[in-house]
């Protein structure tokens, strides 16, 4: 009988990621995914350690699942609380026998075996070499879409942000590399992927930038949508953006991370732009792809922030049209810059500001979208939809289109006139293709 082994995955997409990896690794050594923790042998928990309210959903739910230990079973935390907290974290959590960062994950067959016999490990070194080239992930069955990590670690050091020391230093994986992981997805039906890196537009192999890697894979057979998360606005270099207009498979979306409207708190941030240059990068995308969808993040309650600072930020949203944001209230972090700064933001003042915030964002983004009703997209078929029987497709922009089908559809891509809008997502109704949509069922 196989081994059998729980994951819950916590954060950010290269977290999902990453959990394909260790299902990969752990596969090949007689493993095989559970999706019930009381018949697991291992129960793992890959992490995040972005901000303080994710670290402490993860410390109540180790505290759940110790219930399911037996001698012998293993519980685990993984990823980049593991990477953050090290060994104390088996000190502070006597219920936990294993503790791996990012990097750790090749070894994580024998860990777990030293695990199960009794000894509390930890592996949290830092391998700067290290990029799972050899290790198959192992990715849903039967799902049209899938994640390519081509780049870990963080360079910047962003004074909010503790994914340099959760993560190391920024590496790239080979173009070649690359292609050779994409090629094999198509024949299992993926059409669409989304290249991972911390700030994947600064990928550099050596020989080949981020351009070149576009192209290299929108000219991969098969592949039709091209995603990437998340840039930084500094590394749009003028090849990227042309890359990006010219290959037809790049998508007519990207997520670029703003943190604040105020040039004075970005500068305490320790992000390499202020927001004139922000604005100039946004120029320069949208002159290039006139259609470009923009999403952000957004962050309130940074130390120092004043009224001042918090209404250049709500003014940022109007003037760029953010489609959307991911908004959060400041999380301090032990080992980042900002957690010496002066004058911390009350955090009653910051919830009130992130209320405001996001109202102001959903505002906008209602605009938009009302005025995208009637027309018609071509969207790819996800998978059924949370709520009730309806599919949840996607357009090349990023928006979310329910509609009523049958799920052979799912994995498909339909032309689709968008009939309604809730204000986030759209509902739509079969259309015929139009001019640019080559639709394929």
């Amino acid at each position: 009988m196989n081994k059998r082994v729980y994951v819950e995955t916590y954060g950010c997409q290269m977290n999902v990621a990453d959990t394909e990896l260790i299902l990969g690794q752990l596969g090949r050594e007689g493993y095989a995914l559970t999706d019930d923790p009381a018949e697991a042998h291992v129960m793992l928990v890959n992490t995040c350690a972005v901000r303080d309210n994710a670290e402490q959903r993860v410390v109540g739910r180790m505290g759940e699942l110790k219930r399911h230990k037996r001698p012998g079973v293993v519980l685990g935390v993984v990823g980049c609380m593991a990477q953050r907290l090290g060994s104390t974290l088996l000190d502070e959590a006597p219920h936990v026998d294993l503790v791996v960062g990012p990097d750790g994950y090749r070894g994580l067959g024998d860990l777990i075996d030293s695990a199960a016999a009794g000894h509390r490990v930890a592996d949290v070194e830092f391998k700067s070499w290290e990029h799972y080239e050899d290790v198959p992930q192992e990715r849903p069955a039967g799902q049209p879409s899938a994640f390519v990590t081509v780049q870990r670690g963080c360079d910047y050091r962003c004074t909010f942000c503790i994914v340099p020391m959760t993560r190391g230093r920024e590496r790239s994986r080979t173009l070649e590399h690359v292609v050779r992981e994409v090629e094999p997805l198509v024949a299992n039906g993926v059409t669409e992927v989304t290249l991972l890196g911390q700030t994947v537009n600064s990928y550099h192999d050596g020989v080949h930038d981020f351009a070149d890697l576009l192209r290299a894979v929108g000219a991969v057979a098969g592949i039709r949508r091209i995603r990437f998360t998340s840039p930084y606005p500094n590394d749009f270099t003028d090849p990227t953006i042309r890359a990006m207009a010219e290959v037809r498979a790049v998508c007519e979306h990207v997520h670029l991370p703003v943190q604040s409207g105020s040039s004075r708190l970005l500068k305490r941030m320790g992000r390499r732009y202020d927001r004139a240059t922000y604005l100039a990068c946004v120029d320069r995308l949208r002159t290039a792809i006139p259609d470009l969808a923009i999403t952000t993040d957004l962050i309130v309650g940074f130390p120092g922030e004043t009224d001042a600072d918090f209404r250049e930020t709500v003014s940022l949203i109007g003037d760029v049209g953010f489609d959307d944001a991911f908004t959060f209230r400041y999380s301090a972090r032990d080992g980042t810059g900002a957690v010496r700064l002066p004058d911390p933001v009350p955090a009653d003042v910051a919830g009130e500001r992130l209320e405001r915030l996001i109202e102001h964002v959903r505002s906008v983004a209602r605009q938009k979208n009302l005025r995208l009703v009637g027309t018609t997209h071509e969207v790819l078929v996800e998978k059924i939809a949370r709520r009730g029987e309806r599919l949840q497709t996607r357009t090349r922009t990023n928006k979310v289109v329910l509609v009523d089908g049958p799920e052979a559809w799912i994995g498909s891509y339909r032309a689709m006139r968008l009939a309604g809008t809730s204000g986030a997502t759209f509902t739509g109704v079969p259309a015929a293709p139009v001019a640019g949509l080559a639709i394929i069922a």
